[in-house]
């Protein structure tokens, strides 16, 4: 069975940094296209970063200069760096290929003192 795995979450301080990852398991396959999304309590799963199979990136507001979406090819792997984290960060990250629609089950991360 095909599926993205998500790791790299935790609990950070605010003003913190995480890095995530997310890799397919299960079977071989090439993904370009994703997104990063983030469930927090309460709230709809909204996009956080996405990077398109040409290398385009879009951030969202909120996160803008403080995130980063990266891919290693080689490594099939996409990562999502998270500095200068707020509170308001909180939530389930989730990475989703736009091209299989492959969710992962996503990633705990918790922005508190």
């Amino acid at each position: 069975q095909v599926q993205l795995v998500e790791s790299g979450g935790g609990l950070v301080q605010p003003g913190g940094s995480l890095r995530l990852t997310c890799a397919p398991s299960g079977s071989i396959f090439n993904f370009y296209a994703m997104g990063w999304y983030r469930q927090a309590p309460g709230k709809q799963r909204e996009l956080v970063a996405s990077i398109n199979r040409s290398g385009r990136i879009n951030y969202a507001e909120s996160v803008e200069d403080r995130f980063t979406i990266s891919s290693d090819n080689a490594k099939n792997t996409k990562y999502l760096q998270m500095n200068s984290m707020k509170p308001e960060g909180t939530g389930v990250y989730y990475c989703h290929d736009q091209e299989t629609n492959y969710w992962g089950r996503g990633t705990q991360v918790t922005v508190d003192s």
